[in-house]
């Protein structure tokens, strides 16, 4: 499906979903104005691994919560757990913060595996680049995290040209890492972010 924003009842079932109310409709108001919009759809799945990509502005991060909300899909990401203190932390716990303690004696991919196994339903968003700058290698966290505990990744692109985020074909982790890397990197190849393509 191509230029649209799904309403709740046109979502997989299993797909975790947030509370409907006034916050959707004024993101879904906003970015149709804006003129974005979706292309794909999202795959009936409990649990997985999005990765964002290009991403090349602030504006990605802008366009994904607004797209999270107006469509009400309950996508958590990852922030040290000093940001989750005060008002702060309240506030990127409701926007679907998790924290991550980077001093713990299990890493950040262990921390995140165990949330996996901890939970009934997870999407996990990443940028795989892990900046707004060119990368020649992306970072493979989200790979582990993916491999390790047994979900399909979720290719998501930001394409500005059209103004459009495009849902891609689940992908499964196998055991060849680099193999892996590079058949995403291929995928995203044609899509353009705000100010260069993957």
């Amino acid at each position: 499906m191509k230029g649209y924003l799904p309403t709740p009842a046109q979502l997989p079932p299993r797909m975790p979903q947030l509370r409907d109310g006034w916050q959707r409709r004024l993101c879904r108001a906003v970015l149709r104005l804006c003129g974005w919009s979706l292309s794909g759809e999202f795959p009936d799945v409990p649990k997985l691994v999005l990765i964002a990509a290009p991403h090349s502005s602030w504006w990605d991060g802008v366009w994904g919560l607004l797209i999270k909300v107006a469509i009400g899909a309950d996508v958590h990401f990852m922030a040290k757990q000093e940001l989750f203190r005060g008002p702060l932390g309240s506030l990127l716990r409701r926007l679907g913060g998790m924290a991550i303690d980077r001093g713990a004696a299990k890493g950040v991919v262990e921390q995140m595996v165990d949330q996996f196994r901890q939970r009934d339903r997870l999407w996990l968003g990443i940028a795989p680049e892990g900046t707004r700058k060119p990368v020649a290698r992306w970072k493979s966290g989200f790979w582990h995290i993916a491999r390790e505990a047994g979900v399909p990744v979720f290719p998501v692109a930001f394409h500005y040209p059209d103004k459009t985020i495009r849902l891609g074909p689940l992908f499964a982790a196998s055991a060849d890492m680099d193999a892996d890397l590079a058949r995403l990197r291929a995928y995203y190849a044609p899509f353009k972010g705000k100010h260069r393509d993957v």
